[in-house]
């Protein structure tokens, strides 16, 4: 992906840190968001890959009414790298190929385009970027959201975050870092600020 008209924004941060909620305040704002766990979910009902998982893992990754166990298919991939790169070799280009359909379809009116992807840095996506945003909030309120939507012990936080970088690392790549340990207000204002400085900063360069 080339230098784009409009600033191209990705969101990076910790598991359960809010990434998909600024990323619904930056559509609201007049953002074009390709949220990468959607369209791999969306990746996952289609028949030549449940074919694949099947033929790989049998039929117990199998849904009992129709498609994946998506659940049954995190055990697996959490807790073998080998197959979870499988996994990732399979999805990535199916929503590689998704988002750059949306973005090129995006309307002449988008203020700027939006990957909201859990593995952005580790799957080299920072390059199709011109900022990098990374959602900054305590491990503890991280922990009680991930608890309370979805059942997750500490132990499976620290599990799932093992297979990616180190959040310092993932700091230290970020163009901007944006703290998300407030009221909901709170982290609207600062989202709105931030993509106006970003636009305005954008609009002034030569190769925009």
């Amino acid at each position: 992906m080339g230098r784009h008209r409009i600033p191209v924004i990705g969101l990076t941060g910790g598991i359960g840190s809010g990434k998909s909620q600024v990323a619904m305040m930056l559509k609201d704002l007049g953002c074009v968001v390709a949220d990468a766990d959607a369209m791999a979910k969306k990746a996952l009902e289609m028949p030549e890959v449940i074919q694949q998982l099947q033929d790989r893992w049998g039929d117990h990754v199998l849904a009992s009414q129709s498609g994946i166990d998506r659940t049954k298919v995190a055990s697996i991939v959490f807790h073998d790298e080998s197959e979870r790169r499988w996994l990732e070799s399979i999805l990535h280009p199916i929503v590689h190929e998704q988002r750059e359909a949306l973005f090129a379809s995006a309307s002449a009116d988008a203020v700027a385009l939006v990957i909201d992807a859990p593995l952005l840095l580790e799957a080299g996506l920072d390059s199709d970027c011109d900022a990098i945003l990374f959602i900054d909030t305590p491990e503890e309120i991280r922990q009680k959201r991930l608890q309370q939507h979805r059942g997750w012990e500490p132990t499976e936080l620290a599990r799932r975050e093992a297979a990616q970088l180190p959040l310092d690392e993932k700091r230290s790549m970020a163009h901007h870092v944006l703290g998300n340990d407030g009221e909901v207000e709170d982290l609207a204002r600062s989202v709105e600020a931030y993509l106006e400085t970003l636009i305005s900063d954008f609009s002034s360069r030569p190769d925009s």
